[in-house]
């Protein structure tokens, strides 16, 4: 007769320990980490949002918006595990699964170095799976080695805007993931150092501040070349892809060199 796992006692990204035992039913609150647990473990995955768009196809249910998660119905799929950010959830959310009985995994990330060991930890010390070979693959496409470095303006790296929504207008500010992806590939944004993540910025400031270069991606907010270009007349912009810009999974494999020739395309 097989013995049942022994339960274990983890830490997730915040600190929190869970006591899990076998993870044999995940629901996923997190557009990216549904996609890195669907790509490692097809059939693991029993929920996730209705904004979990890869891969695609999956068939699982959805539990609402990553904003407004409907916790009775996460609750009456019997997840072994929810897993959740703290940035893209409401702690009350959690907290609400929590008195649940639920075991949710929240993660925090804000570099691409606390992505990959936030991955690995996500995946073998709480899913209880080995390391993905796609997580061995983003490491070494994201190896400074490796990298398709956006050539260098004059004055030096490329001096952008990187707005991620209209009305208002909002860019990346401090300490964020998309943030130190761009730094790799040689974009250095305007507002790094603005005491706010995501400050809002009216939009003739940012023209004023004079960058070299307005990054325009596709997500959270879908700037077009006919919705985003024409507020910044005579400066370069460049769309790009919000999945390889914002996701930290699977999709960090191809970011590099897709971000990059993205970068590289960028027209007046």
């Amino acid at each position: 007769m097989a013995t049942a796992p022994v339960p274990r006692t983890v830490p997730d990204d915040q600190g929190t320990l869970l006591r899990l035992g076998e993870v044999r039913r995940v629901v996923s609150l997190v557009p990216s980490l549904t996609e890195a647990v669907a790509v490692t473990a097809p059939g693991l995955l029993v929920g996730a949002t209705d904004w979990c768009t890869h891969p695609a196809g999956l068939e699982v249910t959805r539990i609402g918006g990553t904003k407004n998660p409907d916790t009775a119905r996460i609750a009456a799929l019997r997840p072994d595990l929810v897993i959740a950010n703290e940035e893209e959830n409401r702690a009350a959310d959690v907290a609400a699964l929590r008195a649940a009985g639920l075991a949710v995994w929240v993660t925090e990330i804000r570099t691409l170095d606390q992505a990959l060991g936030s991955l690995d930890r996500l995946v073998t010390a709480a899913c209880g799976l080995p390391r993905p070979p796609w997580l061995d693959e983003a490491e070494r496409a994201w190896h400074p080695s490796a990298l398709p470095v956006l050539p260098a303006l004059p004055g030096g790296p490329c001096r952008a805007v990187v707005p991620i929504w209209r009305r208002p207008w909002m860019v990346l500010g401090r300490d964020t993931f998309a943030g130190d992806l761009l730094r790799r590939l040689g974009v250095r944004q305007l507002y790094a150092d603005h005491p706010e993540r995501y400050p809002a910025v009216p939009v003739e400031e940012l023209r004023a501040a004079a960058p070299e270069l307005v990054v325009l991606p596709d997500e959270p907010y879908r700037f077009t070349a006919a919705d985003g270009p024409e507020a910044f007349p005579g400066i370069p912009s460049a769309l790009v892809s919000g999945r390889h810009l914002t996701w930290y999974g699977p999709s960090l494999v191809e970011a590099p060199a897709l971000l990059a020739a993205q970068l590289a395309g960028r027209e007046r």
